[in-house]
């Protein structure tokens, strides 16, 4: 594939196509007339060597193949938009420009929260939106990254990607405050027999992944997509949950739980931002890491007991 003799607009075209499965909508997204968007999806028909959108009764579908493209071409234009939106000189306080951050809503709430802070107070015309961490995230970290301008997430889980250090925490228990089994501290014996709360794939988190190791296989009887509730369903139950020290520390008062100490030395957490290469040298992408960076080291110690 010669890509210097690929029309880049042809991938606007091509998106707004697979996206509006019709001529005329397309052009009208694109400010392009109805012939000139025909005479596009002529020519991506050639190169695809595919129809792309087959006519089903009075509208179009997408063949197998512009199915295929259609998530494909979304991120390739989200590529391409950052990539040319790249600058050389950054000012905070006068730029406009809004950052698409992935994080789960642990690292939301101890970190992201004096983050926004600081971008208020420094880059007023800087907008964050942050976006919940998919499951799927470790199996297509590329993807992901490509469209999105940083991840948050913990060394151990992904790997072959930059990334700047921010702070570090560590794992804890959070039981009942009224659990009738488990008083001051936790044994291997009750992580074996005791059910389990549990942040979507268990075993993405180092920590729990040690568990194996020491013989241990923990019984999940619920899992959710929110580490904030975590602490609310094992409330008034026997289960027990493992969450990070720091947010089990903001949601103890909120929720009748006790913290405990793990049984076992865990893996402490080094929570970090990750970004795709393609941000690396840009202006913009080097103030907001360098910001986060700032805002990772102000975080007081996290400490035992």
């Amino acid at each position: 594939m010669n890509l210097a003799r690929l029309d880049l607009n042809l991938v606007v075209a091509l998106r707004a196509l697979l996206e509006e499965r019709n001529v005329t909508r397309a052009g009208q997204r694109v400010g392009l007339s109805q012939p000139a968007m025909s005479a596009a999806l002529s020519r991506l028909r050639r190169h695809f060597d595919d129809d792309l959108l087959a006519r089903v009764g009075g509208h179009y579908e997408l063949t197998a193949l512009g199915q295929v493209l259609l998530d494909r071409t979304s991120t390739a234009y989200d590529v391409l938009e950052r990539l040319f939106s790249s600058q050389a000189e950054f000012d905070p306080a006068e730029e406009s420009r809004e950052f698409k951050l992935v994080a789960s809503d642990y690292a939301v709430s101890v970190f992201g929260t004096e983050l926004a802070r600081v971008v208020h107070e420094e880059a007023p015309g800087v907008r964050l939106r942050f976006a919940q961490t998919p499951p799927t995230v470790v199996d297509d970290t590329a993807t992901l990254l490509s469209a999105v301008d940083g991840l948050l997430m913990p060394h151990g889980v992904i790997n072959g990607f930059p990334a700047t250090d921010l702070y570090e925490d560590r794992w804890v228990f959070v039981v009942a405050d009224d659990h009738p089994t488990v008083e001051d501290r936790l044994t291997r014996q009750d992580l074996a027999d005791l059910p389990w709360v549990t942040y979507q794939r268990i075993y993405d988190a180092p920590a729990v992944r040690q568990l194996g190791m020491l013989g241990v296989e923990p019984r999940v009887e619920v899992s959710v997509d929110s580490f904030q509730l975590l602490p609310q369903l094992v409330a008034g139950t026997r289960r027990i949950a493992l969450v990070q020290a720091r947010l089990a520390r903001l949601l103890a008062p909120i929720a009748p739980v006790r913290i405990v100490e793990p049984p076992y030395e865990a893996v402490p957490l080094q929570e970090a931002l990750w970004w795709h290469p393609v941000h690396t040298h840009d202006a913009a992408h080097i103030w907001l890491r360098e910001t986060a960076a700032r805002v990772g080291a102000r975080l007081s110690p996290v400490h035992d007991g």
